[in-house]
């Protein structure tokens, strides 16, 4: 679909000297899709901020206990999991 989009001229001086005047659209519509997504996923921590609470999940409750946490479950999946073989 086509459509007609405004920029000033500093802007497209800007994407022409990224990707040039035959790429632009490209350009703009990647850009577009990267800040839908952004969106999308401030949307997304917004709603759910909050929901785990300390007294619930005392191993997240502070930035050093979720480190340490995420290091304890990493170090288990180690151990669990078989190593590759080489060779």
């Amino acid at each position: 679909m086509r459509t007609h989009v405004v920029l000033s001229d500093k802007l497209l001086e800007q994407i022409d000297g990224i990707v040039g005047k035959r790429k632009r659209s490209h350009f703009v519509e990647e850009a577009i899709r990267e800040k839908l997504k952004r969106g999308a996923l401030l949307t997304a921590l917004n709603e759910t901020a909050g929901i785990l609470s300390s007294e619930e999940y005392p191993e997240w409750d502070t930035p050093d206990k979720a480190a340490a946490w995420v290091s304890g479950s990493r170090q288990r999946d180690v151990e669990r999991l078989p190593r590759p073989r080489h060779g």
